[in-house]
């Protein structure tokens, strides 16, 4: 017999081998286009970053080794062009040589992979734009890399390769952006997770556009002793950004060409048509991997799989049918998946909520919050697991997992209850090995199944963050149990703060004409505080799925546009950049903005191991030993639960504490906290309403006093930047800073003599106003202003138009306005006109006040 198998990799030289091992007679041949026949595939991002080091382990087998090992004719570099199925030949071409040649086969294997999307994009072709795909291309950007030493990447398509490309790029020193034209990265995992991922590599100083696309690229001007000139990206939303290399990540579609050329049928998916034998439309031709199309076992409909694991798998059924006859069906793919985004695992398995929803599939889901290994044990990280379920019959659909440890093993065991068509009753009967350094005794695989349970049994009902997002309130009250504390550092607007120890004592105060949605951190308390409702007379009570942690993450903003062109104020009152607005110019990541310049002042601290703790214990491990602490003292903390980082920020600002440093390292935060002096320190009550102190040092005022652009563009930045962190910001416009208000279209108004002449020497609008220096009689403001459009800088205009946006207060001072002769008409509409009283008013309720 003779075997022709076109393809190598994982697909076509496993089958090879299988072949050899059941067949010593055979003649076995494989045809490869490129130059390697077995290689690891999914560890070319990690040679890229030098994670690993020797190119040389990538390699599994070499023609030389099949040859020698296997006997098997391995014929690199050599293309086929045809295949000819009457005649059972096929067409191939040496690539080098350019000779082609017909070669007969008795049976036929087609692997012939995946190709990568390369859309129309003017300029996508251009040096620097890369794919990977193979070690060619791997190759390709190694030696980008090491000969023009880029410092800004940008990734197109944030799947699975666009992550793990960011993670390996950003470890060797790059900044880099990615850009998303989905609503989020992984388009495998739902939502929820996504947003996870979101904060992840927000917290990493990776920048990212989502719902964004690009439509061309652009070179740039070599500079002299420039190695590559980079290019301009211009995005969908009309945003440009500068890059000296692109990564595609786009996507991959089946080669079908071949196949397609030859007659044999065609799926629906673009994908070649086999049958449960991996058998094509022609007996004597099979195929397998990533070219394939096969129905998924759970919804029955084709699908192509783009994994390695499956296309092992294929290749040993696809081989002993050969051999021995068709008699091994193949059962499809489930599409298990894993991927590491830098310091945490996500991992996936079944059906998401996207696929099932658009599949017409009755679902129920469920978003649970557990540790890696008993909490009591050092070292226990956070986990996030959603679940996918029917609600009837209770058959398991569809999980995700993310966390820092442990994500793998209970993926694998949801994967293996799926395959199995199980259900929620056998999440809760798996046996599990138990320790507390790798487990707890009731398991996130158990905990999941027992939330399920109870939502089929009819003791709970769940809710989702969606589903409450801007609810009508009339009819809806939601109902934090968490402590007062908790709920101070955070809560759902709208909601009643109920402490679950309080509830039963309290219960008067609960609605009895609205529907009832019970939250806490992640929602064991709501299930207890929802049962408590229910068994006492409340029937419209649902539990919040996945609690305020999970809330939070999907409400907040989740893209990261614009990080490598804008100045940071830093907890010391002083403007550091995060990173030079150039990429050509800057030297790498280095420091994050979290991180300042110069070292602070160091002080042994009292050290709090709060790793394994779930919020709320963190910050109560932290208020109890700051509570012990002297006035000045300092307290690092380290912890796990990812809401720690917002939380710490939020409670220091609460309790007029000082947070010095912060950062995260694979999964850890770190918070340096120095206690203040007990006259600036604002107790911290756990009675009901708002904590005192947290009305008051909210507000930030600026006097505006200059019509000059570069005074009036610092005003701005600064105004956006405190609103953007929450403050109340009012701006107090006086004298020349009063041009800065006015509109562009003028309107006719009736003035004297001396203020049509300080309407002459004023600017007329924001368009004209003058640099404070080097002005040039105008010149210079323009330079400045196209500048700032290069950079991606908002203009002056702009920043005006978000101030308002943002709720910013714009006050111009009456007496000003009568010396200048400006008159109310002439300024924008939402403009506040005051006097002296207003901005003493302003600043009285706030501890910042400017002077621009």
């Amino acid at each position: 017999m003779k075997y022709l198998v076109i393809g190598g990799v994982a697909g076509g030289a496993t089958t090879a081998a299988r072949l050899r091992r059941l067949d010593e007679h055979a003649q076995i041949i494989i045809v490869e286009r490129g130059g390697y026949i077995s290689y690891a595939n999914c560890g070319l991002p990690y040679y890229i970053g030098g994670v690993i080091s020797q190119r040389d382990r990538l390699f599994v087998q070499s023609p030389e080794s099949f040859k020698e090992n296997l006997n098997i004719d391995v014929w690199i570099h050599t293309e086929a062009l045809s295949i000819q199925p009457e005649k059972k030949q096929v067409r191939l071409k040496h690539l080098e040589s350019g000779k082609t040649w017909d070669e007969s086969y008795d049976t036929l294997v087609l692997s012939p992979g995946a190709e990568p999307v390369r859309p129309p994009i003017p300029g996508i072709n251009n040096p620097g734009i890369f794919t990977l795909r193979a070690v060619k291309e791997t190759d390709a950007i190694f030696r980008f890399l090491e000969d023009n030493k880029p410092k800004r990447a940008v990734i197109l398509g944030a799947g699975f390769i666009g992550l793990e490309m960011a993670e390996n790029l950003h470890r060797r020193g790059l900044y880099v952006t990615i850009v998303e034209m989905a609503q989020q990265v992984m388009n495998v995992v739902d939502y929820e997770i996504a947003a996870q991922v979101h904060q992840h590599l927000r917290s990493k100083q990776v920048e990212f556009y989502l719902n964004d696309g690009v439509t061309a690229f652009t070179p740039l001007n070599k500079r002299p002793g420039e190695a590559s000139p980079g290019m301009e990206i211009t995005l969908s939303s009309g945003r440009t950004i500068t890059a000296d290399m692109v990564i595609l990540s786009i996507g991959v579609r089946p080669e079908n060409k071949l196949a397609k050329e030859a007659g044999l049928t065609i799926g629906s998916t673009g994908g070649i048509w086999v049958n449960e034998f991996l058998q094509t439309s022609d007996d004597h031709i099979y195929a397998l991997g990533d070219a394939i199309e096969f129905p998924n076992p759970i919804t029955n409909t084709p699908a192509i799989t783009y994994l390695a694991g499956p296309a092992n798998k294929q290749a040993r059924i696809c081989a002993d049918n050969i051999s021995q006859g068709n008699h091994k069906p193949y059962k499809g793919a489930i599409n298990t998946a894993i991927a590491k985004v830098f310091d945490i695992t996500v991992a996936s398995t079944g059906l998401s909520e996207k696929t099932l929803t658009k599949e017409g599939i009755r679902f129920e889901s469920i978003i649970t919050h557990s540790s890696s290994h008993a909490g009591y044990y050092p070292d226990a990280m956070a986990m996030t697991l959603k679940t996918l379920f029917d609600r009837e019959t209770g058959r398991i659909y569809g999980a995700q997992i993310l966390g820092y440890q442990g994500v793998d093993k209970r993926i694998d065991l949801i994967a293996a209850i799926i395959r199995r068509n199980g259900t929620v009753e056998d999440l809760i009967d798996l046996e599990h090995a138990y320790a507390p350094p790798y487990s707890s005794a009731k398991d996130p695989v158990h905990i999941a199944g027992y939330v399920a349970d109870n939502i089929m049994t009819g003791r709970s009902r769940h809710i989702h963050w969606h589903q409450i997002q801007g609810c009508d309130q009339n009819e809806i009250q939601l109902i934090d149990v968490r402590t007062a504390e908790e709920a101070g550092l955070g809560t759902i607007e709208g909601a009643i703060n109920l402490p679950i120890h309080e509830l039963r004592n309290r219960l008067g105060e609960v609605p009895k004409n609205k529907t009832l949605v019970v939250f806490c951190g992640v929602g064991q308390r709501a299930y207890m505080a929802e049962r408590i409702l229910r068994q006492s007379g409340f029937e419209d009570v649902y539990n919040l799925s996945g609690g305020y942690k999970t809330y939070e993450f999907a409400v907040q903003k989740q893209s990261n546009e614009d990080i490598f062109a804008r100045d940071i104020i830093w907890k010391d009152d002083h403007i550091y950049q995060a990173a030079p607005p150039d990429s050509r110019t800057s030297s790498g990541p280095g420091d994050s903005p979290m991180s300042p310049p110069t070292s602070l002042q160091e002080i042994t601290p009292l050290e709090v191991d709060a790793v394994g703790l779930q919020c709320p214990g963190p910050i109560l491990a932290l208020k109890k030993q700051i509570d012990k602490a002297q006035p000045g003292q300092r307290i690092r903390e380290v912890a796990s639960d990812p809401g720690f980082a917002k939380d710490v920020e939020a409670w220091c600002t609460m309790t007029g504490n000082t947070l010095l440093e912060l950062e995260e390292h694979r999964g850890r935060i770190t918070a340096l906290v120095e206690k203040a002096r007990a006259q600036d320190s604002p107790p911290l009550h756990s009675s009901r309403g708002p904590l005192p102190g947290t009305e008051l040092k909210n507000h930030a005022t600026l006097v505006v006093f200059s019509d000059d652009l570069d005074r009036a563009l610092a005003s701005l930045v600064i105004a956006n930047g405190a609103a953007s962190a929450g403050k109340q910001v009012t701006l107090f416009f006086t004298f020349w800073g009063l041009s800065i208000l006015k509109k562009t279209a003028r309107p006719r108004v009736r003035k004297d003599l001396l203020g049509k002449a300080f309407g002459w020497m004023l600017p007329g609008n924001t368009t004209k106003l003058g640099l404070s220096k080097i002005n040039m009689g105008g010149a210079g403001a323009a330079l400045m202003r196209r500048r700032m459009k290069a950079k991606g800088v908002q203009s002056l205009e702009q920043m005006l138009t978000d101030a308002i946006d943002s709720g910013v207060r714009l006050v111009a001072c009456q007496m000003s306005m009568d010396v200048m002769g400006v008159k109310r008409e002439e300024l924008l509409d939402e403009v506040e006109i005051g006097g002296v009283a207003s901005y003493l008013n302003a600043a009285s309720q706030g501890n910042i006040n400017l002077f621009v």
